[in-house]
């Protein structure tokens, strides 16, 4: 089946690009059956062998972007009529290296991604404005970053981008026996519905800073980058107690931080000029 390529699936994965070649038939179709009927075309990153790509086919138009050469030109074989009639778009380069969008319109990004670029690239799609949802598979504990709500442990930076631009939930978890290679860890389906996109870099970096050390007060951590005076005023005016952690503020809160303090800062520029 694999020709050009060996038979021993374990042996064609190149653990330099993260391979793990999803091989479970149910997976596959959970995953199908889990996709909105909208018609969106879908962006699918490293299709490896194709087993997921030959099912997206039967949803929709198919943009799919591989690193890996020797796939690139088995994919090309094996999808010569779907590339042929225009239902496939295989582009061979590495996903990182691309700017801008991943699709000229309104697309779902679907795909099985590698462990050592998924938090990236979800990442990457929740700024992309043409990306309306994420359906990724990806190491549980990265879903769980994403999917975490208040007052759960892994409800950090991730969790708040997320959803500060739609809904995200975990579908449901994969085991390591779905793949060949079997990867060490459990894998999930990580679900993203956008009803809009980040573009405020501002917020990103507030972000970054009050949840630096998440298990710390998040007044602690920003007082290493904001006037601790200042702080303590926005707080009180907001009734937010300063022993309270990162995972303790639910989404509106950590927004509401952003806003006083950018209000004030703003302000304070302006009478400098």
């Amino acid at each position: 089946m694999y020709k050009n390529l060996g038979s021993n699936l374990a042996e064609i994965a190149d653990k330099k690009f993260g391979q793990n070649f999803l091989k479970d038939s149910s997976v596959l179709s959970k995953i199908i059956e889990s996709i909105p009927n909208d018609g969106l075309p879908i962006v699918e990153i490293g299709p490896g062998l194709g087993d997921l790509t030959r099912q997206l086919l039967n949803v929709g138009r198919v943009r799919a972007y591989e690193v890996d050469k020797r796939l690139c030109e088995y994919l090309k074989s094996e999808f010569k009529e779907a590339i042929e009639d225009g239902n496939l778009e295989l582009i061979c380069k590495d996903i990182l290296s691309e700017d801008g969008s991943l699709c000229e319109g309104s697309y779902s990004l679907i795909a099985n991604l590698p462990y050592y670029i998924a938090t990236k690239i979800v990442l990457n799609a929740l700024h992309d404005s043409n990306c309306k949802r994420v359906m990724v598979m990806v190491q549980k504990e990265v879903a769980n970053k994403f999917a975490a709500k208040v007052g759960d442990r892994d409800y950090s930076s991730l969790a708040i981008l997320a959803q500060s631009v739609g809904k995200a939930e975990i579908l449901f978890d994969v085991p390591p026996e779905a793949f060949v290679p079997q990867p060490k860890v459990t894998s999930a389906i990580l679900y993203i519905e956008k009803s809009s996109s980040l573009d405020d870099l501002e917020f990103e970096h507030f972000l970054k800073v009050a949840t630096k050390q998440p298990r710390k007060r998040v007044f602690k951590n920003l007082s290493t980058k904001y006037d601790k005076n200042l702080l303590s005023e926005i707080f009180e005016k907001l009734n937010i107690k300063k022993d309270a952690r990162v995972h303790e503020l639910d989404l509106s809160i950590h927004h509401h931080l952003y806003k006083e303090l950018k209000d004030i800062l703003d302000e304070s520029r302006r009478k400098k000029r």
